[in-house]
């Protein structure tokens, strides 16, 4: 027998990429709603960085430099968009909650380099455990 393991409304069945998607989209939300001016920024998920031989894209990154995220600036009729790479971040992530965190940590410190502000303001909370 072929097929789904799970119907579709099932926990079960939502990938870990959606899963993914969905933490960015409600830490993306979180931040709109306190600043305005995220209003016209695209969030976004990528697999993994794309990382030039010279040096990587500017975003946070770890002790071994592989970025968990990063600000692509507005060009072209394009908007602003920020992007959290996923596979970078559930690698450092043990759980659910922990990757929920970590992720709300990289959107927070990306919108900060958008915005020319500090991760504390954008988040009052950021840092905290």
């Amino acid at each position: 027998m072929r097929g789904p393991v799970a119907p579709p409304q099932v926990p079960l069945a939502i990938s870990r990429a959606d899963t993914f998607d969905s933490l960015v989209h409600d830490s993306a939300e979180r931040l709109r709603r306190r600043l305005p001016q995220l209003a016209g920024v695209d969030f976004g998920v990528q697999e993994v960085p794309w990382l030039p031989r010279a040096a990587g894209p500017p975003g946070a990154a770890d002790v071994d430099g592989v970025p968990l995220g990063g600000v692509i600036r507005a060009r072209g009729g394009q908007p602003d968009r920020i992007v959290v790479y996923r596979r970078p971040v559930e690698l450092r992530a043990r759980g659910r909650e922990e990757c929920a965190h970590l992720v709300h940590e990289v959107v927070v410190e990306q919108a900060a380099e958008l915005l020319g502000l500090s991760p504390e303001s954008v988040d009052p909370k950021y840092g905290q455990d």
